[in-house]
């Protein structure tokens, strides 16, 4: 599977793996691996994703870099797909959310998780106990803010970037 993913900076990923060892019942994220997806693409092969990437850059055609916000820390209570609880940092960016309307266009959305239902956010950890994730929610960070000037092509198949492109597209 293929996505186009914000990059993070170090301090998303270090505020990420910090949280998640007061969850040491969850099956954490790995640092290398944290990300923010804008838009799921889909599957396939190296020419698949060339003509996945081709649609994504075209859809992106002008869009601007953007701003974003870690807010806090929230949790998913069942997740459409994997072990649950699925505990994350929120997201706040209305120009990440314009990005993933703008890919809508070229994508169907994975339902229960995109379009209407989009939440940006980048995930601590998943499994767990309910309870500990609520208890983890609960506690405040300090706000994180960065501008996205790029996405990322991600391959989660293999856990590597596949190409990026730049903001303004």
């Amino acid at each position: 599977m293929y996505s186009l993913n914000a990059p993070l900076p170090g301090a998303v990923s270090a505020l990420a793996s910090d949280l998640a060892r007061d969850l040491p019942a969850a099956r954490a994220r790995r640092r290398e691996t944290h990300g923010l997806v804008v838009k799921r693409l889909g599957g396939g092969d190296r020419a698949a994703f060339q003509r996945l990437a081709a649609r994504a850059r075209e859809a992106l055609a002008g869009a601007p870099a953007v701003e974003a916000r870690v807010t806090g820390v929230d949790y998913f209570p069942d997740a459409a797909a994997g072990p649950s609880p699925v505990v994350y940092l929120a997201v706040e960016s209305p120009g990440l959310e314009a990005l993933h309307r703008r890919l809508l266009d070229a994508f169907d959305p994975v339902e229960g998780i995109e379009g209407d239902a989009y939440v940006p956010h980048v995930t601590v950890a998943r499994g767990g106990t309910l309870a500990a994730a609520k208890r983890l929610a609960e506690r405040e960070v300090d706000p994180i803010e960065w501008a996205v000037t790029e996405l990322v092509f991600w391959d989660a198949e293999r856990e590597v970037t596949a190409g990026t492109v730049s903001l303004p597209a």
